[in-house]
């Protein structure tokens, strides 16, 4: 159980457990933003504890050193390590455990708030939170519905249509829909025409997102869709500008806030869409905020963006998506709970063009979890 503002002594820092990593297809993301947070956080005000999860799920104290957990184009980081971390199930427990082979398990360090820097599933998905909210743990970002809701994009589209926030054409191509007529979900991904982008339903960082010109290659984009999850989304091409807007969770009975308004363009031809490398590897992304929109536009991105915050019970914080079109319109992409958080990434960028730098950025984000309920809430 993490111990509330007003039940910490005054004497010690609040200990933040910076848990990344973890068993998803963006471990390696995980890892750099984990990097990027242990480098900026205000050791002034907060102790760290980071806890890597490896690829195979084991729980692991990590050196606190961000150099090892840098991503660039010839390294990709992964969390290593033998020296085992179990976080107790005992509500009235406030302690980490160590497990090491041969020894009695040994109390490590009371945490008073998690900030989970996962991505992707076990951990962006509502796994993890649920795991904090059994154990009465204070943690940053949404709770465990609208995390499990915003990771799964079929899910997410569900939310939005029936906040009547505008949407595109998709269709949703489940594994038992796929195994048991594929003729069929080819035809109705073929139906929204061309170009289509095809996506794991539950996957991020544009893990296995195929664009498809040519409707022979469908199916081949749909069984690589599904090396990364079994549900797929195909989505109908949105002619439009990708903008972004970042939001913040209000303090205490505040209203959600949101950032200013970013665009992301891929600037120089390597890439047909916003994939992977073009994000992390190779600088190809150009980030411009605030973007250039009318003055109206901006205004109405923010308040959609905030209305949607709310339509999926996002807490914390969450980056929204938009396409704004040729004729002025706006199609909401999707929400990531758990955004890109390196001081390059987009929502830390929109934040700071709002007045809140990085490490600021984090002690916010920090401070919110302190004095959010646990138990039920």
């Amino acid at each position: 159980m993490s111990l509330s503002p007003s039940q910490r002594p005054e004497s010690r820092k609040p200990v933040v457990a910076l848990i990344f990593g973890g068993r998803s297809s963006e471990h390696e993301v995980s890892c750099a933003t984990a990097a990027s947070v242990l480098r900026s956080i205000d050791r002034s005000r907060y102790d760290v504890l980071p806890i890597g999860i490896r690829k195979d799920g084991r729980w692991v104290l990590v050196a606190d050193d961000p150099e090892p957990l840098q991503l660039t184009a010839g390294r990709s980081p992964e969390v290593s390590g033998d020296q085992a971390v179990a976080l107790p199930t005992d509500p009235t427990q406030r302690s980490l455990v160590v497990l090491e082979p041969g020894a009695p398990p040994r109390q490590l360090s009371e945490v008073d708030v998690v900030f989970p820097l996962l991505h992707g599933p076990f951990g962006e998905d509502g796994t993890l939170q649920g795991l904090l909210e059994l154990s009465d743990v204070r943690y940053v970002g949404c709770g465990v519905s609208a995390s499990a809701v915003m990771m799964d994009k079929a899910l997410m589209k569900v939310v939005f249509a029936g906040n009547g926030l505008p949407i595109g054409p998709y269709t949703v191509i489940t594994d038992k829909a796929w195994r048991r007529d594929s003729a069929a979900c080819l035809d109705a991904a073929g139906a929204l025409g061309r170009p289509v982008f095809v996506k794991p339903a539950r996957a991020g960082s544009s893990m296995g997102v195929v664009r498809v010109d040519d409707p022979a290659d469908l199916r081949a984009a749909i069984e690589s869709a599904r090396l990364h999850d079994p549900k797929v989304l195909v989505e109908a091409a949105v002619e439009g500008r990708e903008v972004e807007c970042g939001v913040l969770e209000g303090r205490g009975s505040d209203a959600p806030r949101a950032s200013q308004v970013g665009e992301i363009e891929v600037a120089d031809g390597r890439h047909e869409f916003y994939d992977f490398e073009a994000k992390y590897l190779d600088g190809s992304a150009r980030l411009t905020c605030p973007a250039n929109l009318p003055d109206a536009v901006r205004d109405e991105i923010r308040e959609l963006s905030v209305k949607a915050f709310e339509a999926a019970g996002c807490e914390g914080l969450a980056r929204v998506d938009w396409w704004y079109r040729p004729d002025g319109s706006l199609v909401l992409n999707e929400i990531n709970t758990m955004p890109g958080f390196t001081p390059q990434s987009m929502f830390p960028v929109v934040w700071a063009q709002a007045g809140l730098d990085y490490p600021s950025l984090i002690s916010e984000l920090l401070e919110l979890a302190l004095d959010r309920r646990v138990g039920l809430r």
